[in-house]
C-alpha cells in the first residue's frame, strides 16, 4: 500500500509541479554555469547505492570542498540555491526517486557511503526500508547547517551529535512506521517549512 500511495502521490506530484519545475530550472541557469540538477550517490534500501536528484544550490563541483553545508555564509550556495534551500525546493527533484522507486516520500533520508560506512551494525537497520524524502529527524534539524555554523569542528560535530541522533529516531521509524504516521509527518513537514 505504501509503494502505491508513493507511486500515485509522486506522479501526480510531478505533473502539478512542472511549471514551478521550469521556473526554478530558468532561475538556476540563469544565476550560474552548470546543470540544473545535481545527482549525488546516496546509500538506500539494502545498503544499495542510487543516484539522488536535487536542483542545483551549489557551484559546480562544490561538494569537491566538503560534504556538509556549514550556514547560511556557506560561499559556494548560489543566490537561487540560498532560496531554494531555505524553502526546500532543492528537494522536490526527489519525487522522480520516488516514482521510479529509489525512496519513498517518507523515510530515513539517504546518506553518502562515507556516513553509513560509520555505522554500528545495529545501526545499519535504518537501511531496512526505503530512503525518503522527509523524515522525523529532518523536521528536528531543519536547522542543521545553523549548528554545524556554530561548531568548531562541523564535520566531526555531525558525526558525534547530529548523525547519532538521527540514527536513533529513524531507528524507532523503521520499527513503528504506519501509513497514518508518515501522513502526520508530511503535514509537519509543510508547517515546518511554512513556518521557517
Amino acid at each position: 500500500m505504501k509503494r502505491l500511495c508513493d507511486i500515485l502521490f509522486s506522479g501526480i506530484g510531478l505533473l502539478c509541479l512542472a511549471p514551478l519545475f521550469a521556473v526554478i530550472a530558468l532561475w538556476i541557469k540563469c544565476d550560474s554555469p552548470g546543470p540544473v540538477f545535481y545527482r549525488q550517490t546516496r546509500v538506500g534500501r539494502g545498503n544499495k547505492p542510487f543516484s539522488l536528484y536535487k536542483f542545483r544550490s551549489m557551484r559546480p563541483d562544490a561538494d569537491k570542498a566538503g560534504l556538509l553545508t556549514v550556514g547560511e555564509h556557506d560561499n559556494r550556495v548560489t543566490k537561487s540555491g540560498f532560496f531554494i534551500r531555505k524553502y526546500k525546493l532543492d528537494e522536490f527533484p526527489q519525487l522522480i526517486n520516488v516514482f521510479i522507486g529509489d525512496m519513498s516520500l517518507v523515510g530515513p533520508r539517504p546518506e553518502v557511503r562515507k556516513y553509513v560506512d560509520m555505522y554500528t551494525p545495529a545501526q545499519l537497520h535504518v537501511l531496512d526500508v526505503r530512503p525518503g524524502i522527509t523524515d522525523a529527524a529532518s523536521i528536528k534539524y531543519r536547522n542543521e547547517n545553523d549548528l554545524l555554523a556554530k561548531a568548531d569542528k562541523p564535520e566531526q560535530y555531525y558525526i558525534d551529535v547530529i548523525m547519532q541522533d538521527k540514527l536513533r529516531i529513524n531507528l524507532e521509524y523503521v520499527k513503528h512506521h504506519t501509513l497514518f504516521g508518515d501522513l502526520r509527518l508530511i503535514l509537519s513537514t509543510f508547517h515546518a517549512v511554512l513556518m521557517h
